[in-house]
């Protein structure tokens, strides 16, 4: 198993036909891939959330029918489409029927089951295009191997039953040379019911088959040519980082460059195995691999930036030399799942950002009434959005000296709602106005990186 690897490719990557072709060759090219994890087509998850919110029957008919038309536009270039075409009929009317359900009332077992069709279309799609290019490959549904908890929506894998359904199900077929074509995203719990890893979970999914598999590798296939010092949409100049460590990588996805999903570094850290980013539309121009060790190691490395953010500030006179306090803040949240990202805190008051993204709730649904009534029983609350974090991701950024001199002197002319310094080695977190953020961005990449 040494010389396996486990490719990941995106929505983007698999949004149409000729999206599809581009990552057969990159299959065909490389002998060592082994093990494809695809996500849905572009366009489709979306599209499978806002039905499994609930809708009246003409919102229900149109985003079906828009469902229907990506799919088709891809069944319809195949040389035979017939032999798939009943199936995915099948998992269309599956669609309407859960739909119907999430009409009369949503929960987050029925979410799960309905936004995982997604990917059940476009990995049988994609085997059949294989065929076509005369490429054999056999169809496994990830959920007889990725065994999760029931927490829907953002599911934890049971590592220990994964990797005997593993040992069971998938190496057997790759000693016999078979190429497996698999989903991401999904998995499924004790009872049978399908769960979700969360909003980007192939990523997720791909680095735990490669783990129970013993991998070598992990090839994540994207839309971009790799891990870029910020994101090139907002700065034209960004560079792309040639190699990157676990941690900085880690750092990155966590506060928001969007080409790995944050979980995934947790089973590629525990097993060391390399990650890789590239283009699937462009694989020749080369990527960017994630590592143990990277050399060098500069103090600077890249900006992220994570929008949409909610500042929750709580203030009590009973924090003053009080014990316990944070404690009780922290476990009201946690009763309420929902994630912090930064926090500081003074003699009478702390102050949280939140991580309001799940895979399928919004801001209102997680800061629920209850949620704020029980937190306004301890402190005062008060909530502040049109925020936005920039991180600054580098190394040794905690000991470093004028690292606080060099950030704040170059962006002086902008109000910092919050700042996070000296918890981690390999970020420096601020909190700004979304309005503000990608000026912020473009300064501090200008002062720091060109």
């Amino acid at each position: 198993m040494s010389a396996l690897s486990v490719a990941k490719f995106g929505g983007t990557s698999v949004a149409d036909y000729e999206a599809m072709q581009s990552c057969a060759k990159i299959i065909i090219s490389d002998p060592n891939t082994r093990v494809v994890v695809l996500s849905a087509s572009a366009g489709v998850t979306n599209l499978l959330v806002e039905l499994a919110r609930g809708c009246d029957i003409e919102k229900q008919k149109q985003l079906i029918s828009e469902i229907t038309k990506i799919q088709e536009a891809i069944l319809i270039k195949l040389k035979d489409s017939s032999k798939i075409k009943l199936k995915i009929d099948l998992i269309l009317k599956t669609i309407e029927n859960l739909s119907e359900a999430a009409n009369l009332a949503t929960s987050p077992a029925l979410t799960d089951e309905l936004i995982s069709q997604g990917e059940m279309m476009s990995t049988l799609i994609f085997v059949q295009l294989l065929a076509e290019l005369n490429i054999k490959a056999t169809w496994i549904d990830v959920r007889t191997i990725i065994t999760t908890d029931s927490q829907f929506g953002k599911a934890v894998p049971n590592d220990e039953v994964t990797q005997k359904n593993s040992d069971l199900i998938l190496k057997p077929l790759i000693n016999e040379g078979e190429l497996i074509i698999t989903q991401g995203f999904i998995g499924r719990n004790s009872e049978g019911k399908t769960t979700t890893l969360g909003r980007g979970g192939s990523d997720y999914s791909a680095a735990l088959l490669a783990e129970v598999l013993n991998a070598k590798n992990v090839l994540i296939w994207t839309d971009v040519a790799g891990i870029y010092t910020t994101d090139p949409r907002i700065v034209k100049n960004a560079k792309k980082i040639d190699t990157i460590s676990f941690s900085e990588a880690a750092e990155m996805a966590t506060f928001g460059a969007k080409v790995l999903h944050p979980a995934t570094l947790l089973p590629a850290v525990r097993s060391n195995i390399p990650v890789y980013v590239g283009s699937s539309k462009s694989p020749e121009e080369g990527g960017t691999w994630v590592i143990s060790d990277p050399q060098p190691r500069p103090t600077f490395r890249a900006i992220a930036l994570r929008r949409e953010q909610t500042l929750l500030t709580l203030t009590s006179l009973s924090m003053l030399h009080a014990q316990g306090f944070i404690a009780h803040i922290f476990s009201i949240l946690a009763k309420h799942k929902i994630s912090v990202d930064t926090i500081t805190t003074s003699e009478v008051s702390v102050a949280l950002t939140l991580d309001l993204k799940g895979s399928t709730s919004s801001k209102t649904e997680l800061l629920s009434p209850e949620l704020l009534l029980e937190l306004e029983k301890v402190a005062n609350v008060n909530i502040d959005t049109g925020l936005a974090l920039v991180a600054l991701v580098g190394n040794n950024l905690h000991t470093s000296i004028g690292i606080a001199k060099q950030i704040f002197n170059a962006i002086d002319q902008y109000n910092v709602r919050m700042i996070s310094y000296g918890a981690s080695p390999n970020n420096v977190c601020t909190l700004v106005s979304s309005g503000e953020a990608d000026d912020i961005v473009r300064i501090l990449h200008k002062k720091l990186f060109e």
